[in-house]
């Protein structure tokens, strides 16, 4: 079973991965910066209190592990002022899996992340650029500097997210023509990564996940 790092591991979609990963029988290795506080009992979890801008305790978290799950996430407050988390982050870490020799890497944007922001449907457009418009363009920057890595990743580019139950019922759209947004549950994009992990289905390539569609 691989060694994960799962960056982002306190809330979202990372500590949804974290738990799939445990069930799953992966070690996991939980780096956040409020780590400790993490509510999970495995013997096979080890909470890694960290800085995702330092690259000492980035480099500290890859000793060791075979793959890295990036999910970083920024406070709805700070979506109106200038975002650089996605990108700096994405700075710190390419650099550093490089070195330690780590090449897997599943990170987390977003439908409307790089080619997908043109599959956006015209009622969606403007509320999304709005609202979410200063993220989106630093998670363009994180894919960029993704994409320009020598590394085997792959961007999971999950729609709406929702709380709940992971229920396996969800599409995972990987041709550009397929795109479009939809609701999906942060179980099953974390049920998706940790299979994707397991199988490599989709290295080098960019997936959208929806289970229901939003209308146009």
């Amino acid at each position: 079973m691989p060694h994960l790092l799962v960056i982002g591991a306190s809330q979202g979609i990372g500590l949804e991965t974290a738990k799939a990963a445990l069930a799953a029988g992966h070690r996991v290795r939980a780096f956040a910066r409020s780590a400790a506080t993490i509510a999970l009992s495995d013997p096979n979890l080890e909470r890694f209190p960290g800085d995702a801008l330092s690259s000492a305790d980035v480099t500290a978290a890859l000793q060791g592990v075979d793959a890295v799950v990036q999910a970083l996430g920024v406070p709805a407050r700070d979506l109106l002022g200038p975002v650089r988390l996605f990108s700096d982050a994405t700075n710190v870490l390419v650099p550093a899996m490089e070195k330690a020799g780590v090449r897997r890497l599943v990170a987390v944007t977003g439908f409307g992340a790089g080619d997908s922001r043109a599959a956006i449907g015209p009622l969606q457009r403007l509320p999304f650029r709005l609202v979410f418009g200063r993220a989106y363009d630093d998670k363009d920057a994180q894919e960029i500097r993704i994409r320009q890595s020598g590394l085997d990743w792959t961007l999971v580019r999950p729609g709406v997210l929702t709380g709940g139950a992971a229920t396996g019922r969800y599409q995972v759209l990987d041709r550009p023509s397929s795109w479009k947004n939809g609701l999906i549950s942060r179980a099953d994009v974390a049920r998706f990564i940790v299979g994707e992990i397991a199988g490599n289905a989709h290295v080098g390539r960019p997936v959208v996940l929806i289970s229901h569609a939003l209308p146009l």
